[in-house]
């Protein structure tokens, strides 16, 4: 019975050492935000001293692509590690039925279904945008906490309405609290750090609680429309930049008001002494839109489109001691590789199923094979645009084929010689765009077997 015991105690010990080694995770998602509008891209008429400090401390992805053009399917994507069709999310779920176009599959796991084996508190706060009611809600896919909002955009930052409904919930209760979408974003996620600060500096029986690794997922909706910045953020822009066009001005001031909160988190985590072994890893869903004054660098196109203007996004990660200070990489990624790449760093096995990838020795600076696979994005969406059809593209190395309206002929670009996709060589480069055409269709067969819409 003593040595039982004692292989026991040995057994925790060894367990609870290496559940203190996992890395806590902050996932930081920007909504709409463009592939240029951050100063440390070199955008001249912006500040974003927050993103730029995660630039500054980590490495910063110069290849990352969003896995769509819009919302829900990147952030199902986030959260499954895996093609949002194949998880019931190819378009945009809203609280209009007639006009939602997927549902969160029932099997899919979610990033804190996965990070429960290895003991990891979970919790979002902000944008859901992956179900309105049950099953679907936050704390019913496996996180243990929500402070947010359950919708794809509220009409009124300060008012937290989408279509006259309140969906601000914190877990299941309605709520209906004060003040900026922005700021009670930031606030939450910052009482989230320093409670979970406090509860691993618990004593029990006179013995310190083994710390709890913790995965918190900020998912502002900043800067997606209405440009609705708080008067005192536009009026500090105005005053820097009197020249800038007042569409510009509004969307910069959004955008500067949201890294204000993600430097408050930054230093949220220092004050709690939780930066060191925290991943932070920020991005967004989608590119920006041009009409609101976006900057999405050189490339083509923006927000809802398959051009890279609408899928190339910001992306930086920060681990320090870990991840080397001012890195960069060109390797090639996209949104549902992080779910790999965390439950990799969190040392959990692989849920089966996963198409994303994990980057984790990239992170940590080691050599990594790049996988040679297509990267394949979709969006389906109703109106007279779409018709409820699906538009998708496909990266096949250094190839990529476009199919930016359903009703439009297929596109074929070489991103490697024309990266701004200005000459279409689907005529001259029959070989490659058949061969491209077949593997889109097999993507789309794959997605097919899931259900998007509500049993």
């Amino acid at each position: 019975m003593k040595l039982f015991v004692a292989l026991m105690l040995s057994l925790w010990t060894i367990v609870s050492v290496h559940a203190a080694e996992r890395p806590n995770v902050v996932i930081i998602l920007a909504d709409d935000l463009g592939r240029g509008d951050y100063s440390a891209f070199g955008t001249k008429d912006i500040r974003t001293p927050g993103i730029d400090r995660l630039c500054r401390e980590g490495l910063t992805f110069d290849n990352f692509y969003a896995n769509s053009c819009v919302c829900s399917p990147t952030r199902a994507a986030l959260l499954t590690g895996c093609y949002p069709d194949r998880v019931g999310v190819p378009g945009v779920i809203r609280h209009t039925p007639e006009n939602s176009w997927g549902w969160l599959s029932p099997r899919a796991v979610l990033l804190p279904q996965a990070l429960k084996s290895a003991g990891y508190h979970s919790a979002i706060v902000g944008k859901w945008h992956l179900g309105l009611s049950s099953p679907n809600t936050p704390t019913e896919r496996g996180f243990d906490f929500f402070h947010g909002f359950l919708g794809d955009m509220m009409d009124d930052y300060l008012t937290h309405r989408r279509g006259g409904q309140n969906f601000m919930r914190r877990n299941q209760e309605v709520i209906d609290p004060p003040g900026h979408a922005t700021d009670l974003f930031t606030t939450w996620a910052c009482e989230y750090l320093t409670e979970r600060a406090a509860a691993n500096k618990r004593v029990v029986n006179g013995e310190a609680a083994t710390p709890q690794p913790f995965l918190l997922y900020l998912a502002y909706n900043a800067p997606h429309d209405p440009i609705q910045p708080q008067p005192e953020w536009l009026a500090k822009v105005k005053r820097r930049e009197p020249e800038m066009p007042d569409k510009r001005a509004g969307l910069v001031a959004l955008i500067e008001h949201m890294d204000a909160g993600i430097d408050r988190v930054l230093v949220t985590l220092d004050r709690l002494k939780l930066a060191d072994n925290t991943l932070v890893f920020f991005t967004s869903d989608n590119g920006g839109i041009l009409n609101y004054g976006a900057t999405n660098g050189p490339w083509r196109s923006e927000k809802q489109h398959m051009y890279e203007g609408g899928l190339r996004v910001p992306a930086v990660a920060r681990w320090p001691d870990r991840i080397a200070a001012e890195s960069h990489t060109e390797r090639v990624a996209v949104t549902m590789d992080l779910f790999a790449t965390i439950v990799d760093a969190a040392g959990v096995p692989m849920p089966k199923g996963i198409d994303g990838v994990s980057f984790l020795p990239t992170l940590l600076g080691q050599p990594q094979t790049v996988p040679a696979r297509d990267l394949y994005f979709v969006r389906r969406e109703g109106g007279p645009a779409y018709g409820g059809k699906t538009i998708e593209s496909l990266i096949r190395g250094d190839w990529k084929l476009v199919q930016d309206s359903p009703f439009q002929p297929l596109e074929l670009y070489n991103l490697k010689s024309d990266p701004r996709e200005t000459k279409n060589l689907a005529a001259q480069e029959k070989k490659t765009f058949l061969e491209l055409s077949a593997a889109l269709r097999e993507q789309i067969q794959q997605g097919g077997q899931v259900p998007w819409q509500e049993p």
